[in-house]
């Protein structure tokens, strides 16, 4: 991981509008969720654009010419628009002469992203950019109380460069499926409205697979969780942060929460913690990190990193 970069809206959506809204009691949205407050784009802010920002960062800090990238990869629930895809568009945006594809895995694409790109970089020793944005806040059903205090809008980045050290960088993942649970979470066709059908088995489920994920990783990079530097989990709900933590048996005083000021955005949330989480204590040379996430599908994924040495 070369670069980091990330880019929330301006617009603040504080809980107390939400709850007033769907009439629950103050403070309700914050128990439940650990969510005090969102980002939602304004009106006329796209997803490429939002995507550009946070990858000029993640180029920007990793010092690459443009020419060098050889692929981006955008992962996102909510493209421009059905046709075509937005990675082209948010190529040209970037002044990047590459390969572009858009990835829709829900809350896991940005680790089914990054584990494409882990091999893209070996196969061809060129970068690539992985970018994960999402405006959720146009998917939202405001009358359905289980996706209006949740989801928001957010982009993050990491460009992923090749490393002489094959010890290095990625170094156990697992990917997962549960077709079994594939209506829990849902825009249907023909509709922009996302819906939740059931929000205690999602929680279940959500729990169940990035548990399964992250010892499988763990498990192939020869680690257990006393090995794990930082945790950075999926920011669903910091209950399932908890629970994902507790079944681990990883302390939770190494989870990096991002949820409480910037909400759920899907596949963003792991890249957006990433790049806070390197602004504010840098990554140190060795350091392990996991990264586990489960959502919509359900689709499942977990990667253990670490750090290059230099």
């Amino acid at each position: 991981m070369a670069g980091f970069g990330h880019y929330v809206p301006d617009r603040r959506v504080e809980n107390f509008v939400l709850e007033r809204r769907l009439r629950l009691e103050p403070g309700w949205i914050e128990r439940r969720t650990g969510i005090r407050e969102r980002r939602w784009a304004a009106p006329d802010e796209t997803l490429t654009d939002m995507a550009m920002m946070a990858g000029k960062m993640a180029l920007d800090d990793a010092g690459l010419a443009r020419s060098e990238v050889g692929l981006v990869i955008l992962a996102t629930s909510t493209p421009d628009q059905l046709l075509p895809p937005s990675a082209p568009l948010l190529a040209h945006k970037l002044g990047l002469d590459c390969g572009g594809i858009d990835l829709a895995g829900a809350c896991s694409g940005f680790l089914y992203a990054l584990v494409l790109a882990d091999g893209f970089v070996k196969n061809t020793r060129k970068p690539v950019l992985v970018v994960a944005a999402n405006i959720l806040s146009r998917r939202i059903n405001m009358e359905e109380r289980n996706t209006a205090i949740l989801f928001a809008d957010a982009a993050g980045a990491v460009l992923l460069a090749p490393s002489g050290n094959p010890h290095e960088g990625l170094r156990g993942s697992a990917l997962m499926s549960d077709g079994g649970n594939y209506g829990l979470i849902s825009v249907p066709a023909g509709e922009n409205k996302m819906t939740m059908r059931d929000g205690k088995a999602v929680f279940t489920q959500a729990v169940r697979l990035m548990t399964h994920c992250a010892r499988d990783a763990l498990e192939q990079a020869h680690l257990g969780p006393a090995d794990v530097d930082r945790f950075f989990p999926h920011q669903a709900n910091t209950r399932i942060t908890d629970a994902v933590c507790e079944q681990l048996h990883l302390p939770v005083s190494i989870a990096v929460r991002t949820i409480g000021v910037f909400g759920n955005s899907s596949a963003a949330t792991i890249p957006l913690s990433l790049s806070l989480a390197s602004e504010a204590r840098p990554f140190e040379p060795g350091e392990r990190l996991l990264l586990s996430a489960a959502g919509s599908g359900m689709l499942a994924g977990a990667a253990v990193w670490k750090i290059d040495d230099g």
